[in-house]
């Protein structure tokens, strides 16, 4: 996490606070301007006064609607949880309208009514949330299980669907190191935790959960386990739902508990029906996770290759027969010559390769040196420590500077799948073509790429977009190219979602993932967990 990071005074509106210094110099905002003509511009808004020009105008036409909390559902859940954790004022309940993706941040930019939940609600353990619970059934209450705020999907718009109000329920407070298993090397987290926080809880006790997603800096333990997170290290250390050992959350039905060793054959593994269920069975309260003792060694290295094609035939050699990095990244022909993955450092010609590994000093070593002559061996030419320490320093910057070009006026958002070695760069072709005949050459689109999460059978494709604004219609022009992409994904068989989760906005290709079937075998779990429908109503399933 960046030293300086901050939440802005609205912490709905953007990634966090605005720089005293913009992180989009001068010379980027000349070139912003000069390929993409943005049709709205903005000065560099102040870190109390993030938006200027539309913002402030939407803040002008659209008053925050009325809570449509009853009395009586007030009532009770004050009961529950104390007068002062039902939040019913404006700004708590805009704090918690919506995730961070381009459309969500747009919005904030529009002058258009949000939806806004009702109240928020903050409870401070499993008992009172199975209280609040209960009382939202009765009252047809609809309940978003609610952490770091950072999807990206729709998972945490307050959408009621029929029921009657919408609350957030907000886990901030549940934010213990419940137990650290040095023996095991297991910590039992609750959900509320931040990464950070969570880190250096167990920094204290020379552990690390090692899990570090770009959004890190404001992303939560219960987030990571109800989307199944993937991790800058994923590739040596694992995805998150594959650290989980066990897990607790509360429905409507009752409290689960799940996972007991770390192997058994008592019948299909219940916690993957939790892990991904993104708040539409219950509310993750705590996970057991797999930790690592810190690392004693660190060591991150840059190699440019000539193409995209030779850089994931690499990958694939050390994914399926090693040695395995702990870090692995990929630029392809586009972002590499933009320098996306560096801050515009180590721009060029062929395509950046990152490699890493971090643990005990020998293992390190002896991985690094087996790789570099694998790599200088298929003609890579080595870039050394300083590529990898400048996308290492500005890893978390990219949501931040998403803030920044959202103002000056540009479409820009990020996209996510994975696919098998086979199909991977028919799958890369094929998404970046739909992407851009959606958006149109007139909107002159600029589609980058990057694998960043290796499998013996496959890896991860990750899309930036930047692309000139429709100012007819904005949302539409976004919602026509995802739906695109995510068509393009399907057909080709890979993944809808490799790590962003389902939520809202890709529900409607569930179906294409997993069949009817499997949809239906999940509404049954939605029945029995949920009977009253009540919770996160309209994600994961349509």
């Amino acid at each position: 996490m960046a030293d300086d990071f901050a939440l802005p005074a609205d912490p709905a509106s953007a990634w966090a606070a605005a720089p005293a210094t913009p992180l989009v110099s001068e010379q980027m905002r000349a070139l912003v301007t000069q390929i993409f003509e943005p049709t709205a511009t903005a000065t560099h808004p102040r870190s109390e006064d993030r938006h200027s020009g539309l913002a402030q105008q939407a803040q002008i036409d659209a008053p925050p609607p009325a809570s449509a909390l009853c009395s009586a559902a007030h009532a009770a859940f004050a009961a529950a949880l104390g007068p002062e954790h039902v939040r019913t004022d404006a700004s708590t309940r805009a704090a918690h309208a919506n995730g961070m993706s381009y459309l969500d941040l747009l919005r904030h930019r529009l002058p258009a009514a949000r939806a806004l939940p009702d109240a928020v609600l903050e409870p401070a353990d499993e008992g009172q949330i199975a209280a609040l619970l209960a009382v939202a059934a009765e009252h047809a209450v609809a309940v978003v299980p609610f952490g770091g705020g950072t999807s990206v999907v729709g998972g945490v718009t307050p959408a009621k669907g029929e029921l009657r109000a919408v609350v957030a329920l907000d886990l901030a407070r549940l934010d213990r190191l419940v137990e650290l298993d040095e023996v095991s090397r297991t910590a039992t987290l609750q959900a509320g935790l931040t990464g950070p926080a969570a880190d250096a809880l167990l920094a204290a006790h020379g552990f690390t959960l090692g899990h570090v997603p770009q959004s890190f800096e404001r992303a939560t333990i219960g987030g990571y386990a109800a989307t199944r997170s993937a991790g800058q290290l994923s590739t040596g250390w694992g995805r998150f739902d594959a650290l989980v050992e066990r897990l607790r959350a509360v429905t409507p039905a009752g409290t689960l508990v799940l996972g007991r060793a770390p192997g058994t054959a008592a019948g299909p593994d219940l916690k993957q029906l939790l892990l991904g269920s993104e708040g539409a069975f219950g509310v993750i309260t705590e996970v057991t996770v797999r930790v690592r003792p810190l690392p004693q060694a660190r060591r991150h290295e840059g190699w440019r290759v000539e193409s995209f094609a030779a850089g994931a035939a690499l990958l694939r050699r050390l994914a399926q027969d090693g040695p395995r990095p702990d870090l692995a990244r990929l630029s392809d022909e586009t972002e590499t010559a933009m320098g996306f993955a560096t801050g515009g450092e180590q721009g060029g010609e062929g395509c950046l390769l990152l490699v890493g590994w971090e643990g005990g000093e020998a293992d390190v070593n002896g991985r690094a040196l087996a790789t570099a002559a694998l790599l200088q061996a298929a003609g890579a030419h080595p870039l050394g420590e300083p590529a990898a320490a400048s996308w290492r320093s500005g890893r978390f910057r990219a949501p931040r500077m998403r803030d920044e070009l959202i103002d000056l006026g540009v479409a820009v958002e990020t996209l996510e799948t994975a696919a098998s070695w086979r199909d991977l760069e028919r799958v890369h072709a094929a998404v970046g073509e739909a992407l851009r005949d959606a958006l149109g050459e007139q909107m002159r689109p600029v589609v980058a790429c990057h694998v960043s999460h290796l499998y013996a059978a496959g890896a991860s494709l990750y899309f930036s977009v930047i692309a000139r604004r429709d100012p007819a219609d904005p949302v539409g022009q976004w919602q026509r190219a995802k739906h695109a992409a995510t068509d393009a994904m399907a057909a080709a068989g890979a993944t809808i979602t490799h790590h962003h989760a389902v939520g809202a906005d890709h529900a409607p290709w569930l179906a294409a993932e997993v069949g009817e079937e499997g949809v239906a075998l999940l509404r049954a779990v939605k029945a029995q967990l949920d009977p009253a429908g009540i919770m996160n109503p309209g994600k994961l399933l349509a």
